[in-house]
């Protein structure tokens, strides 16, 4: 199991002025936290809670769905293409960057065990889509088009190039190429899947996107690669059995949420920062922004009160970052709650060779890499806490299916968690539906006339 340490934000290490009585504080919330947990399971049944992600760790018949469409697309494409924005793609990231290979797309298909490349088109950059097009063999792609609406603009603008230019390349055929992940009754993408007859999979309802992951979301993109969904779903039921415990000594979530809302609330530290020491786990920082900013961040809490919470969640990376903002967090504005995330053991362990001896490198030979980085994140979490900086830290034994999904289920519950103690509606995001809303009266869409007139006037003002 992944661990959590959080000696480093206690006032016993970093000092009262910035840090908890973290005994004081567990005894103080111990009540509240075992009815915050107690009643998101009591909820995750219920339709409209949006708490259906809680379940996707027992949806046995998705999984075999998933691996049944994998096996019998299986050397049929070299590579698969996830065209999707948001939660429609950054667990896809995150998962398929921790768990493939380094560098899969550039191995052979001999080093890739006959499995496809993987290619995620999460943005609408014209340079970026033209250039990706430009490279892939389309005849040989598979296209897997998420989106539970149907109507996410940048997505579907993304499938109509591709499936105008696959219809080009391969007559009627071109359906054989496109497999949609969408809504299982509504919506654009689903109509257009029953008309054109493509291979469909089902976004749940009551799951958002940024806690979709262990849905067909990201089950089918992995599976698609090889990695073992299985053993995903295995991490992610043995973490949902422990985060069921109610008493906060013995629940890594609950800990977790309740350090960041009193440093944020207590102390005036609403910046969290998270940084694993592994490139492997670079882009599970690029998830978590999503997860903690669009869940945590709003205007007004439950009672309609206006209050404007949310700790900003900002990415990066050991040990790239020291050299960038670690000079930041220990001298700057104390103002950050720092999570890294450790691994204990990697796959691979690589010798520093006994060279220059004579000078003052020589002590690095005979270490290992392995050594050296996290020698690195020990040492920045004690300077850090030299400098009266709180930190945080997650511990993986190892990077792989079990443990990854492990800990992206351990920071979906934080995040419930979190949302409780702020009293806030964790998961709707009205601040990104007004943007999505002016794009679609700036592009023309019917029944935003009206809209667009008045966008069009406050945009005359703001140049």
């Amino acid at each position: 199991m992944i661990t959590l340490n959080y000696n480093n934000v206690d006032a016993s290490v970093i000092g009262k002025d910035h840090g908890l009585n973290l005994e004081k504080e567990f005894s103080n919330y111990k009540n509240d936290i075992e009815k915050i947990i107690k009643d998101l399971n009591q909820r995750k049944d219920k339709p409209g809670q949006w708490l259906q992600w809680m379940n996707l760790g027992y949806n046995e018949e998705t999984v075999w769905y998933v691996k049944e469409f994998a096996a019998m697309v299986k050397g049929r494409f070299d590579n698969v293409l996830v065209l999707g924005i948001g939660g429609s793609a950054l667990g896809g990231i995150a998962v398929t960057e921790a768990l493939l290979k380094p560098y899969w797309n550039l191995l052979t298909p001999e080093q890739r065990g006959g499995m496809p490349r993987i290619f995620f088109l999460d943005n609408i950059d014209p340079d970026q889509i033209t250039g990706l097009l430009q490279v892939l063999d389309l005849k040989r792609t598979l296209v897997n088009v998420i989106t539970k609406s149907g109507s996410t603009a940048e997505t579907m603008s993304q499938y109509m190039i591709v499936k105008n230019l696959l219809e080009q390349q391969l007559g009627d055929d071109y359906r054989k190429n496109i497999v949609a992940t969408t809504d299982q009754k509504t919506g654009i993408l689903r109509q257009l899947a029953d008309q054109e007859g493509y291979k469909t999979f089902v976004v749940p309802d009551d799951v958002g996107g940024r806690f979709s992951v262990f849905s067909a979301v990201g089950l089918l993109p992995f599976a698609l690669v090889g990695i073992d969904i299985e053993e995903m779903m295995n991490g992610v039921k043995d973490m949902d059995l422990a985060l069921k415990n109610t008493d906060i000594h013995n629940n890594i979530a609950a800990q977790n949420a309740l350090i960041h809302y009193l440093m944020d609330t207590k102390k005036g530290k609403n910046l969290s920062v998270m940084m694993p020491y592994s490139s492997r786990l670079k882009y599970i920082s690029d998830w978590y922004v999503q997860l903690w900013a669009e869940s945590l961040g709003k205007e007004e809490n439950n009672k309609g009160k206006k209050v404007n919470c949310g700790p900003t969640p900002i990415k990066a990376l050991g040990a790239t970052d020291q050299h960038s903002q670690i000079q930041l967090y220990n001298e700057g504005p104390n103002d950050k709650v720092i999570n890294f995330i450790r691994v204990e053991e990697f796959d691979n362990t690589l010798e520093i060779p006994h060279i220059f001896e004579y000078t003052g490198i020589g002590y690095l030979g005979g270490k290992t890499i392995n050594q050296l980085i996290n020698a690195e994140a020990d040492s920045t979490r004690v300077a850090l806490s030299d400098y009266k900086r709180p930190t945080v830290t997650i511990s993986l034994p190892k990077v792989n299916a079990y443990n990854v999904a492990q800990l992206l289920y351990m920071l979906e519950v934080q995040t419930a968690i979190a949302g409780e103690l702020y009293n806030i509606n964790t998961f709707n995001q009205p601040g990104v539906e007004q943007a999505k809303n002016y794009t679609y009266a700036l592009m023309g869409r019917a029944g935003y006339e009206e809209s667009a007139k008045a966008l069009k006037e406050k945009m005359e003002k703001q140049k």
